[in-house]
């Protein structure tokens, strides 16, 4: 019989505290020091979904989000440890907004009419009443400064049509970097992630 559900992530908890308490490594580190291999574990798991696609293995992927795990397990049994959250918090944190954000599901009448495009509508929506500026500021507000140039440029143009301030660019300007953004803008128009079409152009050619 298969183990109790969550049995696994609580074992997994009480082997990172354990690790916390007698690896000499584990023990030193600190937030700001588990940026790099956060950002490592995440480019290693976008790779493993790329593979998969390809090959149709996913147990890659399975290995890739267990490092993804670890790296939040280890970032909760640090604070855990300072008295200011632990898994748990995390969990029931994600599990309020994921409520609060698909009313269509959770709401008092849930619809299940929308189409994706909808969805993405009111989540942005409920995302704009929580104070997350959505265009109403400056475009480029509260944006990770860590996202690729072009995963920033599509949020970007994202947030000026929300907000009824559409660019017009130029795909034969003289200045490449209005180019570049211009084809972000048709990816947008044709529904493509421009992230993950320039990485599959990348990778058929290497």
């Amino acid at each position: 019989m298969a183990d109790p559900a969550g049995s696994a992530v609580e074992e997994f908890v009480a082997v990172m505290r354990r690790l916390r308490a007698e690896c000499p490594w584990k023990a030193e580190q600190t937030h700001r020091s588990l940026v790099r291999y956060l950002l490592e574990e995440t480019a290693e798991t976008v790779e493993a979904i790329d593979a998969g696609e390809v090959s149709g293995d996913w147990s890659h992927l399975a290995e890739e989000l267990g490092d993804v795990l670890l790296q939040v397990v280890f970032h909760a049994a640090i604070a855990e440890e300072r008295g200011e959250f632990d898994l748990d918090d995390v969990a029931r944190g994600i599990t309020t907004k994921m409520r609060r954000r698909n009313p269509h599901v959770f709401g008092e009448t849930p619809s299940a009419d929308l189409d994706a495009a909808a969805v993405n509508d009111l989540w942005q929506k409920m995302k704009a009443r929580e104070g997350k500026p959505a265009g109403a500021v400056e475009a480029g507000d509260s944006l990770p400064a860590g996202l690729s140039a072009l995963l920033y440029a599509d949020k970007v143009l994202d947030r000026l049509d929300r907000s009824g301030r559409p660019v017009t660019l130029d795909a034969a300007s003289a200045d490449l970097g209005e180019r570049l953004l211009a084809l972000v803008a048709e990816a947008r128009t044709a529904g493509v992630d421009p992230e993950q079409a320039l990485r599959d152009a990348v990778r058929a050619r290497s």
